[in-house]
């Protein structure tokens, strides 16, 4: 004769089902693991940005102060010229640096304006990080120095050149 014996309940059906109800909770660990590495992700592509416009903006500069320093009829009016393409190339980009700090020109030959001399142009700025408040980086140097450095030889036949 078989005993009636009842079916022997799993160890899971014994544990209260409340406990097992992860309803819900795949949308708060997303949310949370999202905002934890969004955060710092845009932060970083904030940053590399400003960066990169900083790196164009003293780029072009730089070419621009060159060329139009060489092309100028005298020195004065080239150094005008120079810091009038430093301003321009600097506030396309958001800067508002001042160009005659910006700017170093440097000539291989007196006077800069010697046919077949060469004029170099560096501009400089200063980035500093998104977000970082202004005494912070005062006292921790939180800024990324970018600087770009060119170069124009002045033309051979100029008017004026004599020999």
């Amino acid at each position: 004769m078989k005993s009636a014996r009842a079916p022997r309940k799993s160890a899971r059906a014994r544990i209260p089902a409340r406990v097992h109800d992860d309803t819900g909770s795949a949308v708060v660990e997303f949310v949370t693991l999202g905002v934890l590495l969004l955060v710092p992700l845009v932060y970083l592509v904030l940053t590399l940005a400003r960066v990169q416009a900083a790196s164009f903006a003293v780029d072009g500069a730089a070419r621009a102060a060159a060329r139009a320093f060489t092309t100028a009829p005298d020195e004065a009016t080239g150094r005008s010229r120079a810091l009038a393409a430093v301003r321009l190339g600097l506030r396309d980009q958001g800067f508002d640096d001042d160009p005659a700090a910006a700017t170093r020109v440097t000539c291989s030959a007196a006077p800069c304006l010697t046919p077949q001399g060469r004029v170099s142009v560096e501009v400089t700025v200063d980035v500093v990080l998104p977000g970082v408040p202004s005494l912070v980086d005062r006292f921790a140097g939180t800024h990324v120095r970018v600087r770009s450095t060119r170069s124009a030889t002045v033309d051979a036949f100029r008017a004026g050149a004599g020999p």
